[in-house]
Parts: structure tokens; sequence; C-alpha cells
């Protein structure tokens, strides 16, 4: 396929910082997902910055082809490699026909992706912690309240995230269904599903004998699943402002849950606290620090 067919921008004929572009076709009549639908093709539309209020996507055709371009930036490409977020992207850019590319930069973003390989489980795992964290505190918040459908609610979102965690321990990338994955492997976590889901007992009692389990799954593995983040701020001898470790680029997909897991992590001895002299606008007080 020749770059001239099709209308894709390159970095003189676009607002955007563009460093190439890759093609992904459908594949047959199989389903493709949501992003290629019924086009013929994506193009993805590789940029070294975006700016927000720039074009993000564009439906085009040219003869009877129908395709898609979407912009990207290189930083989202490497952030979701490591996150596990939006793996159909990651899928299409990896395997698609390289159209364009600007000095090599396109295949050199590949090889990085690919070289991440081995850092990916660790984040992959923090971020499903992470998520696992959150719902599991949202879910005890509510049981307590006596709000046992938001605490069912909750606890359902816990389970699919330590399911996620389980699968990720053993090397296996989760899909959508994630339940007949966990099923297979007769799991703990599969049979808390089927306990909250399942049982005989009542929703509370259900509840409660869940979010047990789930205290436990707490204490026992919290540090395994945080590695990603205890590497981060190992990596220097002074302690870390909570705004310093939320505005870190590799940890910006929990950047909402870090304080959560900060300070959970320091009720468990795995991470200290330290105090420093604070700014003037806040008075007398002294600011928390972390560190290992």
């Amino acid at each position: 396929m020749k770059q001239s067919v099709f209308s894709i921008p390159d970095r003189e004929t676009s607002n955007h910082q563009v460093i190439g572009a890759v093609g992904y076709r459908q594949q047959g009549s199989s389903f493709n997902g949501p992003l290629l639908h019924d086009f013929e093709l994506i193009v993805l539309v590789i940029c070294d910055r975006m700016d927000p209020d720039s074009v993000q996507i564009e439906h085009c055709i040219s003869g009877s082809i129908r395709y898609q371009i979407k912009y990207i930036a290189q930083q989202d490409l490497l952030q979701w490699s490591i996150s596990g977020e939006s793996r159909e992207l990651i899928r299409y850019f990896l395997h698609g026909e390289i159209f364009w590319e600007e000095h090599g930069k396109v295949t050199e973003l590949r090889s990085r992706m690919i070289a991440l390989e081995a850092d990916m489980w660790d984040h992959r795992k923090l971020k499903e912690f992470s998520g696992f964290l959150r719902t599991y505190v949202q879910a005890k918040q509510y049981a307590r309240e006596h709000d046992y459908m938001d605490a069912y609610y909750n606890m359902l979102q816990s389970l699919k995230h330590y399911a996620r965690i389980e699968l990720i321990s053993r090397g296996i990338i989760p899909e959508n269904s994630i339940w007949e994955q966990i099923r297979e492997l007769n799991t703990e976590v599969y049979k808390l599903f089927d306990e909250l889901t399942d049982s005989k007992e009542s929703l509370e009692q259900r509840i409660e004998l869940v979010l047990i389990a789930c205290d436990f799954f707490v204490t026992s593995r919290m540090k395994e699943c945080c590695q990603a983040l205890l590497h981060i701020i190992g990596s220097r001898k002074e302690p870390w402002r909570i705004q310093e470790l939320t505005e870190h680029p590799e940890l910006k997909y929990i950047r909402e849950d870090i304080p959560l897991l900060i300070r959970k992590l320091v009720y468990r001895s795995f991470v200290r606290q330290t105090s420093a002299r604070a700014e003037e606008r806040l008075g007398e007080g002294r600011e928390i620090r972390y560190w290992l």
C-alpha cells in the first residue's frame, strides 16, 4: 500500500507532531472488535506529542475502502503497554503494517514496547491491586453503613481485580471472559466469587465472609503486588512527597489511588514515613514524606 492512496497526514500537513503511521487491516470475516467494526482498515497515526484540542479521530474513504484514522501519542502507547490498557490498539500497533515513519522512530518505539515486557507484569499487577484495594475499601464502608447492595457491587469489582491478579501471577493475560479463565484454575478467588453470587446465606453474611477473605489477601499479597511502586520509592535516597509520586510518569495509570496505597503500605510497615519542614502555606504543620 502506498501512502499517497490514503489521506494520511504527515508532519508537514498536520498540527500533530507525527512520527509515522501504522495500518491494520480487517482479518477476513472474523470479528475484530469495536475499533475496526465495519472498516476495512484502521490507521494509527503516531505522534510525538498531541494537542488535546486537535483532531483525535477521522473516518475516511478512498475508492471503496473505508478506514478510520486514530491519532495516538507515543507516550500513551508506552503507558498502555505497561498498564495493560487498550490492548486492542497495542495489538494493531505491534502487528500492523508500517506505512511510513520518520527516521525509523516507529520501529524504535515498537522495540521499546517489546523491551518493556519484563516490567509489564509488575505494573499490571500493581494496577489491578490498586483497583482491588479501592473497591474493597469502598465495599467495607458500604457494609458498615448497612448499604449491602452497593457493598455487593463493589465486592464483585474487587473480586474481578483479584482474579486478574491471579492470572497475571501465572503469566496469563486477562481476557474479557475473566471468570471463564479463572474457573479452569480452581483458585480461591473463584470459590469466593461462587460464595458471593450463589450461596444460600443472606447477602449480609456473604459480603462479610468475602470481606474477611479479602482482608487476608491484602495482608498476604500487598508487598508482592506493589513491587513496581516500591521499586520507584526505593530508586532514590531522598524521601518522596506524595505529590511527586502522583505525578511520576510511570505511575500515571494509578494516580488517583496512590494516596490510599501509600497509607496502606505504611500501615503494613513496607514503606516508612518521615516529616519535613512544610511550606509556609501549611502553617505549623510538617509535611509527611515516604521512603524505604
